[in-house]
């Protein structure tokens, strides 16, 4: 880990009925990004020479070209840049729609296109802090993120 790393590096969950919609793929590479999102820690590629993170993880780095990449913490929060509505979802995604996607800015210096997860009389708006979570599917984790509850 390096100084990316998040003061809680357990992200939290949210359950969701039945398996993905659209499963993603699976390389060697990026297993380690998705196993460790199944036990909640919220990771992506980092350059061991130019000390960049990149999401999503690559295994060669984009900033430098580097093939010297490790893995480390990402900041699990954020605000969200943009976000838009979809109701007119593709045909794999029907079932679920209308469903919200968005754009967060994570403290860490990346932005991350994601799932947002709606909370019921809160609209989305820019700027708004956010906090990533792990959509527990019955066949295997998704990242989401969600408005950062109030304390």
């Amino acid at each position: 880990m390096n100084d990316h790393a998040a003061t809680d590096p357990s992200l939290p969950r949210i359950a969701m009925a039945g398996p993905r919609a659209y499963p993603p793929r699976r390389s060697e590479f990026t297993r380690h990004f998705w196993d460790g999102l199944r036990q909640g820690t919220w990771q992506t590629s980092c350059c061991q020479d130019c000390g960049r993170q990149t999401f999503p993880p690559k295994p060669l780095c984009p900033h430098c070209w580097s093939p010297q990449v490790g893995w480390s913490a990402l900041a699990p929060r954020g605000m969200l840049y943009s976000w838009t509505r979809i109701h007119a979802a593709p045909a794999v995604f029907t079932a679920e729609s209308p469903y919200a996607v968005g754009i967060v800015d994570l403290a860490s210096q990346i932005r991350v296109a994601c799932r947002l997860v709606d909370m019921p009389g809160l609209d989305f708006t820019p700027s708004m802090p956010m906090e990533m979570v792990v959509l527990d599917y019955e066949d295997g984790p998704l990242f989401a993120a969600r408005p950062t509850p109030s304390p």
